[in-house]
């Protein structure tokens, strides 16, 4: 018996149907922002190096070349026109360029905003663990002169005992009087 369309099968997670996109409600799939940002900054990226510029310079160089030396049946851009062909070709690929280095500096500029603040976040959190180990090492500071306040040394018990043991023979001796 052919299993309906309606129950749920183990070849796709629950919330997701299997089929054609578009149909019976079913959601269309969405590019991924993320891949598009990437996408961007790859092309960002792609149009700053050196390589791009001496590609579309070579680009531009035999495209000039074949519209001037070539006969004029071959010629697909004439110089009489100012060369429109080429000319739309870079705007067109200016107007493109722009705002996806746009989009690619927005996406560093929010990258960079969550560093800076995780990075405020840890410089509070090392202010407040210094701090903290600040006051403990004073803590212990002061632990440790009221212990050596207290604290009799050797000399200071020698002394003592002379003390009290010439208290003690001077009271033993029998007064001469």
């Amino acid at each position: 018996m052919p299993r309906s369309s309606k129950t749920p099968s183990l070849e796709a997670p629950r919330g997701r149907r299997s089929g054609v996109s578009g149909v019976l409600g079913q959601r269309t799939s969405q590019p991924s922002r993320d891949r598009f940002g990437r996408f961007t900054e790859w092309i960002a990226r792609a149009m700053g190096t050196p390589g791009f510029l001496v590609a579309l310079s070579l680009f531009c160089a035999a495209w000039l070349a074949w519209n001037t030396l070539m006969p004029v049946s071959l010629r697909f851009d004439s110089a009489a026109n100012g060369f429109t062909a080429l000319t739309l070709m870079l705007s067109l690929q200016a107007s493109y360029a722009a705002p996806l280095i746009l989009l690619a500096q927005n996406r560093q500029d929010d990258r960079d905003r969550v560093q800076i603040e995780q990075d405020r976040q840890r410089a509070e959190r090392n202010l407040a663990d210094t701090e903290y180990l600040a006051r403990e090492v004073v803590a212990l500071r002061m632990a440790i002169s009221d212990l050596t306040d207290g604290l009799v040394t050797k000399e200071t018990l020698r002394a003592e005992l002379r003390t009290a043991l010439d208290r003690l023979e001077s009271d033993e001796r029998p007064d001469p009087r």
